[in-house]
């Protein structure tokens, strides 16, 4: 779709200072590519042969030349909990609402991880305060600056060629720093910033309004910490504005409203089985309640960075893994197995 393409100006205009002129010895019309570069011409228009000149002329392959989906998308995380219930929005803000010691830190440093091994630029603007965690986060993030001067001369160089992953403390919202710092970022580069936003001090973990307008909400909850079931992401609190407006396919679109709507039954009637056993539901709510078990379980996952920790080894899946694993849960072909099976767990066994 012509909507999800854009040329990437910047790079082309840094690695070919005279472009008009370059253009025209390569046999090109200078109407041509600055209706292009201005997006007067959408890239999905443009001949093949304009675009692989343009490409040749900056040195460049036509993936570096081409931007890709530019529109409100996601990015796969890896993680289950987050890429069905709650994905990333490209570009956008996500906001980690937690209290203290829930694992948002342990999340961001797994998330810098993950995205790191995909291509981003991995930078953490690092707080003015000090909390048990930061050295992780710092750890696993490419880069790492204090001011924001220093954060925007990285981005500014990076953005060019790769997206940014941004990791940084809601005080930097309070002080103004990074609404003026995403103005500054508006003239240059042409990939996007995707914002990590952590509160480092837990100072509002009720209340997400305080970190500004956001993309993707992850509210951490308290229920799953006690259980243990990391990441401890609630599943019905947790949300992102990619799953409004048809922007994720039919078959994701209909799993995650599938597994939200069994999750919150299961939640439900957690403290009714509690308090009076099996015995007092319906053989519906009991099914209902036993596959939500079932899901909540298999939705927990060993991450890379905690593998010192945990002894068990870190698990991607694909997004296309994670739905046909929730699929099944779904539609009862794990009814036989105990949720102690899918704990902590990377994919679903396939029988054969």
């Amino acid at each position: 779709m012509d909507e999800e393409l854009q040329l990437n100006v910047p790079l082309l205009r840094r690695r070919v200072p005279n472009l008009t002129t370059a253009a025209r010895e390569a046999g090109l019309r200078a109407a041509t590519v600055s209706n292009l570069c201005t997006g007067k011409i959408p890239v999905g228009r443009a001949e093949v042969r304009t675009l692989a000149a343009l490409a040749s002329l900056a040195g460049c392959s036509l993936d570096e030349l081409i931007i890709r989906g530019s529109g409100l998308r996601m990015i796969e995380t890896g993680i289950k909990a987050l890429d069905l219930l709650a994905p990333v929005v490209r570009g956008g803000t996500v906001g980690f609402v937690a209290r203290p010691n829930m694992g948002q830190l342990v999340l961001l440093a797994e998330i810098m991880f993950r995205m790191k091994k995909r291509g981003f630029a991995t930078v953490f603007w690092a707080p003015d305060s000090d909390a048990p965690g930061i050295t992780h986060v710092q750890a696993q993030s490419e880069f790492t600056h204090s001011s924001k001067e220093e954060i925007y001369r990285l981005i500014a160089g990076l953005r060019d060629e790769k997206d940014v992953l941004l990791g940084v403390d809601r005080s930097k919202v309070l002080s103004g720093e990074l609404f003026s710092l995403r103005e500054s970022l508006k003239e240059v580069g042409a990939r996007p910033v995707t914002t990590a936003l952590v509160d480092i001090n837990c100072e509002v973990a009720d209340d997400e309004s305080s970190y500004g307008p956001l993309d993707t909400l992850w509210r951490f909850d308290t229920d799953l910490i006690s259980r243990s079931i990391y990441p401890a992401i609630d599943p019905i609190a947790s949300t992102s504005t990619v799953l409004e407006g048809a922007h994720l396919d039919a078959v994701h679109l209909t799993a995650q409203q599938r597994a939200r709507k069994l999750l919150r039954r299961y939640r439900e009637l957690r403290p009714l089985v509690a308090a009076q056993g099996f015995d007092k539901i319906s053989d519906i709510d009991l099914q209902q309640y036993k596959r939500g078990e079932r899901l909540e379980a298999f939705l927990a996952q060993p991450f890379f960075v905690s593998e010192p920790y945990t002894k068990k080894s870190g698990e991607w899946l694909t997004l296309y893994e994670t739905l046909e694993d929730v699929k099944r849960i779904l539609d009862g072909e794990m009814d036989g197995i105990e949720p102690s099976e899918l704990f902590f767990t990377g994919r679903l066994e396939v029988k054969q």
